[in-house]
Parts: C-alpha cells; sequence; structure tokens
C-alpha cells in the first residue's frame, strides 16, 4: 500500500508543474490560482457545512489558525512561487529540480525540530539524490539560456515556504482529518489568489479551451492527487520519507516536459533519474531499527 501510494503521490506532485505549464501559456499565475481555488473551495465549504460536525469536533480556533497559516505556506507560498517561476520562463522540469533541494533542507532541521533524526545511510541517500538534481538542473539550465539567473530564485524561496509548513503541521499536537485541513487550506488560498487576481486586474478568465483544461488537470491531479497525498504519505512515512520522494520529482517532470512541451531531454537527464532513483531506494530502504537508533 505505501509503495503505491508512494507512486500516485510522484505521479500526481509532478503533474502540477506540467499543469502550470499548460496554464501560463494563456494566463498569468494569479489567474491560474484564482480559477483553481475559488471553485474548489465553495465546494469544500459546502460539504463542511453540510456534514456532520465528526471532522471538525473538538477543534479549537488556534488549531484552525494553525492550518490556515500551514495553507499560507504550502498552497499559496508555495505554488504562487512555482507558477511565477513558470511564467517567468524557467521550464516546468526545471522548477521542479530547484524543489529537489527541498529533502537536505528538511534533513537536515528534522533533528533540531522534531526529534527525527536522520540515520547516516538516510543521509548517504539524500546526498546521492542531491546528486541527481544537479546532473538533471545543469542539463536542463544550459539548454535555457534566455532566462535571467535571478528567476531560479523563487521557485527556491516556495521551496523553503513548503518546508516551514511541513514543519508546523509535524508540530501541531492536534491531529487534524484530510477533509480539514483541504478545506481550510483551499479556503485560505482561494481567499488569497481572488483578492490578488481582482488587486492586479487579472480576474477574468481567457476564453480558451486550454486555460480550462489546464484548470481541470490542476484540480484533480495537483490538489486532490498530489497536494492530499503529500500530507497523507507524511503521517505514513514521516518528514524524511516523503521529502525524499520528492527527488523523483525533478526527473519525473523532465520526462513530461520533453513530451508535452519539446522541453530537453539529454542522456545526462537519464542519467540523473538512475541517480535520484537511487538515492530513493538507499534512503527508503532503512531498517525500523536502523531508524529507531537515529532518533535515540
Amino acid at each position: 500500500m505505501n509503495l503505491l501510494l508512494s507512486v500516485a503521490f510522484v505521479l500526481c506532485w509532478s503533474s502540477g508543474f506540467v499543469g502550470a505549464k499548460l496554464g501560463t501559456e494563456s494566463s498569468t499565475a494569479v489567474t491560474i490560482l484564482m480559477w483553481r481555488f475559488l471553485p474548489l473551495a465553495v465546494v469544500l465549504v459546502a460539504v463542511a457545512v453540510g456534514s456532520r460536525r465528526a471532522p471538525w469536533q473538538g477543534l479549537t480556533a488556534r488549531d484552525v489558525a494553525r492550518q490556515t497559516a500551514i495553507g499560507l505556506l504550502s498552497q499559496s507560498g508555495y505554488l504562487l512561487t512555482v507558477y511565477y517561476a513558470i511564467q517567468l520562463g524557467v521550464s516546468s522540469g526545471t522548477t521542479a529540480l530547484i524543489d529537489g533541494t527541498q529533502p537536505l533542507v528538511a534533513g537536515a532541521l528534522a533533528g533540531p525540530l522534531l526529534r527525527q533524526y536522520v540515520s547516516g545511510r538516510q543521509w548517504l541517500g539524500l546526498c546521492l539524490g542531491l546528486g541527481g538534481v544537479a546532473l538533471v538542473t545543469t542539463a536542463d539550465a544550459s539548454a535555457n539560456t534566455g532566462v535571467a539567473w535571478w528567476t531560479y530564485l523563487v521557485p527556491f524561496a516556495g521551496m523553503l515556504s513548503l518546508v516551514a509548513a511541513t514543519f508546523l503541521d509535524q508540530r501541531s499536537p492536534t491531529h487534524v482529518t484530510p477533509l480539514v485541513s483541504m478545506t481550510v487550506h483551499c479556503t485560505t488560498s482561494a481567499l488569497v489568489f481572488t483578492g490578488a487576481a481582482l488587486a492586479l486586474g487579472g480576474a477574468a478568465p481567457p476564453a480558451t479551451g486550454s486555460f480550462w483544461m489546464a484548470i481541470g488537470w490542476l484540480v484533480a491531479l495537483s490538489t486532490f492527487g498530489g497536494y492530499g497525498l503529500y500530507w497523507l504519505v507524511l503521517q505514513r512515512s514521516g518528514v524524511t520519507g516523503v521529502n525524499t520522494l520528492m527527488f523523483l520529482m525533478a526527473p519525473v517532470t523532465a520526462i513530461w516536459g520533453a513530451a508535452m512541451f519539446g522541453e530537453p531531454f539529454t542522456v545526462q537527464t537519464a542519467v540523473g533519474l538512475v541517480v535520484a532513483l537511487a538515492a530513493v531506494t538507499v534512503v527508503r530502504g532503512t531498517s525500523p531499527r536502523a531508524s529507531a537508533a537515529a532518533r535515540r
């Protein structure tokens, strides 16, 4: 079951970069994000109002405020930077590759913040994964020379935002169901992006089929699939486990980008994919006993 969840998570999360590329070909980042979350938030709020209070039972205002902060970091902050980077010309593969440095940041902070200490074998896998990310990144960046250097810092900021949201969630003393967290996060994002789109004059959607295809893609695969599975895998595998899977986002997205948009996929990209797969195997293969010893 964990393997199937991991595969589904990688595919669905990677789909978000592809969906962003599809959407930004006909619209701006805030317009796409507004229409991605506004209808979804309406549906989720309606479900919450009509449901029996069980999922919300026992939650305090402080719990809801924490979930709002997590949503601001993990959806609003993270997605805006990703979409804006792609809008500026950074390829979907490169954006995913920069996000691929997240496991090292999360791994370094998991010990002091969560007491989830990373074992020697896990560090070996994390560093191996960074090597795979570097291989694919240099191959992709060399073929995308028309983009200003500072644009690559935009998705890096988004990566830090998602890391912060992950640790804020893990330090929460209250267990929150996926339905509750998804409702709060999506409603928060809908308010943020609708306000931004109205302020920037970008609330009106373009009259193109590709735009609405991108919106459907993002809602079904990226929000319910990728975002929902992120928190589920996080609960089952911990910070290091879920973030190690992030190493796979870059090469998988590079394959999608090559197939759908003609983005470069070279021998070096393929080698990076193999290295990233090896990194995941090393980290995920850590025995429970070793993991327990690392936490002591």
